[in-house]
């Protein structure tokens, strides 16, 4: 099967961001003395590319995107149908409890809810999924990660935090922000900074095509 050149340029960009996240995950764990085992370290890679875009990390509401609160994330779990349910919003919670707590700790500072809040609960999130799954289909390959993560939610967060200060991109237009203003915008100056931290933005990624 022939690939067209928009499919082709997706392809180079999605290997390109993974390459970035993955080198800037592999140093901050060394740095940081920071055992992880391979599996954890891919989830953690893809969890940083799958928040690249904005409408994968906030959720839709009447007033636009908005990060949804991390007590709802955890009334989802309480209340779902089906352990298939439950297990996704703890999957989710403890997902967007260790970005945030990672990429964005600085912000997190001069709010209400401060990072240690999103500690527990992505601990909490993450122990109680490892458990639930155990002995599961599923459980085969993700039992042990959720474990690892839950067991070093700390230490991954300060692993994020890293790669959010690698990037050189202060809390105020980080790496994902910008990534996401060149994929909506074709903006010069994002692709420029994104550029001087190792990521060649190439169009057609993400829907973004200017003609």
């Amino acid at each position: 099967m022939v690939r067209n050149s928009s499919e082709k340029d997706r392809l180079v960009s999605y290997a390109q961001a993974t390459e970035f996240f993955q080198q800037s995950v592999t140093n901050a764990l060394s740095n940081q003395n920071t055992r992880a085992s391979e599996p954890t370290v891919y989830y953690v890679v893809n969890l940083l590319i799958s928040f690249i875009r904005s409408d994968q990390l906030y959720e839709l509401t009447p007033e636009g995107l908005a990060l949804k609160p991390l007590a709802l994330f955890y009334a989802d779990a309480a209340e779902a149908e089906s352990i298939e349910q439950r297990n996704k919003a703890l999957q989710r919670l403890g997902d967007v409890a260790l970005f945030v707590a990672g990429m964005f700790s600085e912000s997190l500072r001069r709010k209400p809810v401060d990072v240690g809040y999103y500690v527990g609960m992505g601990v909490s999130a993450y122990s109680h999924l490892s458990e639930t799954i155990r002995g599961t289909v599923r459980g085969r390959t993700f039992a042990e990660v959720f474990h690892e993560l839950a067991g070093k939610f700390q230490e991954f967060v300060d692993v994020l935090a890293e790669v959010a200060e690698s990037g050189r991109i202060n809390s105020n237009c980080d790496i994902m922000r910008l990534y996401e203003l060149w994929l909506q915008t074709g903006s010069k100056r994002a692709a420029n900074r994104l550029r001087a931290v190792g990521i060649v933005p190439i169009r057609g990624f993400g829907g973004y095509d200017r003609h």
